[in-house]
C-alpha cells in the first residue's frame, strides 16, 4: 500500500534553497527531549550522530570482482524511492529544525510514523506561537531526504518503536542498551532476478519481510522464520553502498515501502 498522503499538497524542498539563507528555527535541546518524554521513546529509539559500523548483511559479504567506480549519490537515492517520512514545516514550507543534543547545529527530524511527526507538530505549536496555525506535518520521500543529506543538510531519525523493538529482540540485544539507527531487514530468500539484473530486497518492517518469505518457502513460515532474516540499521547500509565499488553486490540493493510487495516494488523499478 501507499503511506497516506499529506493534506498540504505544496513541496516543503521549494523554498528550500532560500531557506538556506535564511535564519532557521531553532527549537532548542529541551523540545528534543520534551518530544521524546511525551513519546516514551526514550534515548533507544533516537538515532546517534555517530554510529558504529555494524556487519554488512551476510548475503553481501561474499567476494565479487570490483571495478574501479564507486556507486553514485544518485543511484544510491534512487534505491529509496518510494519509501515516505514525515517532518513538520512552517507556512514557508521550510522545515521546522532542533538543536542537535549539544547545540552546535540544527538539525531535521524525520518521523517513520507519521503519529510520530504529529507529536512533534504538537509540540512546536505548544512552544511558539507563530507557529499554532500555520504549522503542519509534511511527507518526503527517503531519495529526497539521501539527496539533501549529500548537499550537507542533517537529518535526525525518528524511528518506529515497534521495529526497534524487533532489531533488539533477533539480535538478542538488552533493551536499554538500545539500537542505533533505523532497523531493515533482509533474506537471502527473496532476492530476485529480473532482466539480468539482481534485485535484494531490505524492508523497514519486519512484518512486512515475515509475510513475503511465507509465501516462498514453507521453511521460512512460523516460529523458525527468523533464522531466514538478518538485521542491520539503514544508517550503516547506506555508509556502505556508498563507499563500495560497482559489482560488489551492494548495488543489488533495493529498499521496499512499508507495506508494499517487494516483487510489485521491483517491477515498477525495474520499468524506469
Amino acid at each position: 500500500m501507499e503511506f497516506p498522503k499529506s493534506q498540504v499538497h505544496t513541496n516543503p524542498l521549494l523554498s528550500f534553497s532560500t531557506f538556506i539563507h535564511q535564519n532557521c528555527l531553532r527549537l532548542g535541546s529541551e523540545l528534543s527531549s520534551r518530544f521524546d518524554d511525551t513519546k516514551r521513546l526514550a534515548a533507544t529509539l533516537t538515532a546517534r550522530l555517530h554510529r558504529q559500523s555494524l556487519p554488512p548483511f551476510a548475503s553481501l559479504s561474499q567476494p565479487k570482482q570490483a571495478v574501479a567506480a564507486t556507486l553514485s549519490s544518485d543511484f544510491v537515492a534512487k534505491t529509496l524511492a518510494g519509501t515516505a517520512v514525515y517532518t513538520v514545516s512552517n507556512s514557508n514550507n521550510e522545515f521546522v529544525l532542533i538543536s542537535d543534543p549539544n547545540g552546535a547545529k540544527s538539525i531535521g527530524l524525520l518521523c517513520f510514523r507519521q503519529e510520530d511527526a504529529e507529536a512533534f507538530l504538537a509540540q512546536v505549536r505548544l512552544r511558539k506561537r507563530e507557529l499554532r496555525s500555520a504549522a503542519k506535518v509534511v511527507p518526503i520521500t527517503l531519495d529526497q531526504v539521501y539527496m539533501l543529506k549529500v548537499e550537507g543538510i542533517a537529518f535526525r531519525f525518528l524511528p518506529d518503536p515497534v521495529q526497534i523493538k524487533n532489531a533488539l529482540e533477533m539480535k538478542a540485544i538488552d533493551i536499554r542498551t538500545g539500537f542505533d539507527g533505523v532497523p531493515v531487514f533482509q533474506s537471502d530468500l527473496l532476492v530476485v532476478r529480473k532482466k539480468n539484473k539482481r534485485y535484494c530486497p531490505v524492508f523497514f518492517q519486519k512484518e512486512d519481510i515475515e509475510k513475503e518469505l511465507s509465501k516462498v518457502s514453507r521453511a521460512s513460515r512460523g516460529s523458525g522464520v527468523s533464522q531466514h532474516i538478518m538485521v542491520g540499521s539503514l544508517e550503516d547500509v547506506l555508509k556502505k553502498m556508498e563507499m563500495s565499488e560497482k559489482n560488489s553486490g551492494w548495488e543489488d540493493l533495493i529498499f521496499i515501502p512499508p507495506g508494499k510487495n517487494h516483487s510489485q516494488h521491483i517491477q515498477e523499478v525495474a520499468k524506469v
